[in-house]
């Protein structure tokens, strides 16, 4: 159905009135939001003309017809040079119909600036594949584009972190689609990985870089700048970490005495922070904790206990011992859902001795060294077996393809402390002698819960970290039962 321009017009005011985030869309261009102050229709020589227009843009087209537009989108029909007529497309970015087109919009901008460092970086070589699309099947993201490249028998496969996306996540999905390229191109040696991310985010994918083997296969580490100007990086050049770990203290003794009545109810669990603190937790749950010379309760905002809070507290005890039990009926109780690691957590150091005969009952100390930053997805532990050697104990309720370079994360922390003598001089252990040799890595989670990926990603791990995977029967919150133990990237039966 054809539209006279004042219709069009209409249609097109009132789609961005009724929109709480517009943007305009030209495919093969990036996202342009709108607002009242960079958008103009107007009749010029009788012809309807849309511009639109920010700091490094001006687009202004023709417009010549509409189809009929959704809550999420309008499609416009425009004329463009040379009297072409080409697509433009109004998105509301707050739909979910809209942000996912704006979303798809952006990632085939930046496969194409992909395209572009590859044919700087790699002139001879063919560029026999460029993707943006996701591939479910082999856990490939669409958020990180990814290319073949080829040159006679030998091949590379290259993968880029867009400016918006996780710096630290490109690797796992570079790893996943070197091998996938391995598997697929038999007539061809897929010799290594290239990697390409924002400059000023390359730490974390350096660091990581550095723990794998390189008789697996070879790496190169590109950042990219606002200009597409790339420069490779020599991931050695980057070391300084985002650690730190301070002294550890003992608890008050005569604090715990006082609220030794919370302390010993059916329930409650004693974990002693390294920084002097007592959290005082029910599976996992931290209800309390002794601090500073008092006891401060609540699971939302905390407290200042006192003696008449006393029955309050023992009441919150009571319900979340009861909503957080392993035999409750009600399994979508918000308490019971709620943190299934921190409820692992409470498992392992109440059971570590399942999980590794030759591990220490105490002390076991978390979130040691602490990072500097940022929310983590795993939960970790770090404890010493009793010839003195630590071990890394990473926890995950729930699949996680993300585990095993976030572990890494925690184990490259561990080791440069431990090499610098550190845990010792600022007390921890305290009368044991710490072995020299890199820590152990224990990866703990439902056997079921093992991302397919995980055994892909750990092959590329240098021989000097020592990981076992450690699977657990699904029943874990009764107890914890071990299913099976696999070395490196050994494959269950």
């Amino acid at each position: 159905m054809a539209h006279s321009t004042e219709e069009i017009r209409a249609a097109i005011t009132a789609f961005l009135k009724g929109s709480k985030q517009p943007a305009l869309l030209e495919p093969g261009e990036e996202l342009l939001p709108i607002t009242e102050d960079n958008f103009a229709l107007d009749f010029h020589g009788g012809r309807l003309t849309l511009q639109a227009w920010d700091r490094t843009r001006n687009l202004t087209r023709r417009v010549t017809a509409i189809q009929e537009p959704t809550s999420a989108r309008l499609e416009i029909t425009v004329e463009r040079f040379a009297r072409r007529e080409g697509q433009l497309f109004l998105l509301d970015l707050a739909r979910r119909a809209g942000a996912d087109l704006g979303r798809r919009s952006a990632r085939l901008v930046f496969r194409e600036r992909f395209r572009l460092f590859l044919r700087r970086q790699f002139p001879e070589w063919k560029l026999a594949e460029v993707s943006a699309e996701a591939n479910l099947e082999f856990s490939l993201s669409p958020a990180f584009p990814r290319a073949f490249l080829r040159h006679g028998q030998h091949g590379w496969a290259a993968i880029a972190c867009p400016p918006q996306a996780d710096a630290a996540a490109v690797l796992s999905f570079g790893l996943i689609w070197l091998t996938y390229l391995r598997g697929r191109e038999r007539r061809v040696a897929v010799e290594g990985l290239a990697i390409y991310v924002p400059a000023g985010h390359e730490r974390a994918a350096a660091l990581r870089l550095l723990c794998l083997d390189p008789a697996a296969a070879r790496f190169e580490l590109f950042t990219y700048g606002e200009q597409d100007f790339v420069v490779r990086v020599d991931p050695r050049d980057h070391g300084n970490l985002d650690t730190r770990l301070e002294s550890c203290r003992r608890p008050a003794p005569n604090l715990l005495e006082t609220w030794q009545r919370i302390i010993s109810l059916p329930g409650v669990e004693r974990v002693v922070k390294h920084d002097g603190r007592a959290s005082l937790r029910v599976r996992g749950i931290e209800f309390a904790e002794l601090r500073g010379g008092e006891l401060l309760f609540g699971l939302g905002e905390r407290r200042a206990a006192r003696e008449h809070h006393a029955a309050e507290i023992e009441r919150l005890v009571e319900e979340l011992d009861r909503a957080r039990s392993p035999e409750a009926e009600d399994r979508g109780h918000p308490l019971y859902r709620q943190s299934p690691e921190a409820w692992l957590e409470s498992q392992a150091r109440a059971q570590i001795e399942t999980l590794d005969a030759s591990l220490l009952c105490d002390p076991i100390y978390d979130q040691v060294p602490a990072f500097a930053g940022g929310e983590r997805g795993i939960l970790d532990l770090l404890a010493a077996d009793r010839a003195g050697r630590l071990t890394v104990v990473e926890l995950k309720a729930s699949a996680d393809l993300h585990l095993p370079p976030q572990a890494l994360d925690y184990w490259i922390r561990v080791k440069w402390h431990l090499d610098r003598g550190e845990f010792t001089a600022h007390g921890y252990f305290p009368g044991l002698l710490l072995r020299p040799e890199p820590p152990r890595l224990l990866l703990v989670s439902p056997s079921l819960e093992f991302h397919p990926t995980t055994e892909t990603i750990l092959s590329y791990f240098a021989p000097v970290i020592e990981v076992e995977r450690v699977g657990l029967a699904a029943d874990w919150r009764k107890g914890l039962q071990v299913m099976f133990r696999l070395r490196g990237a050994e494959r269950p039966e």
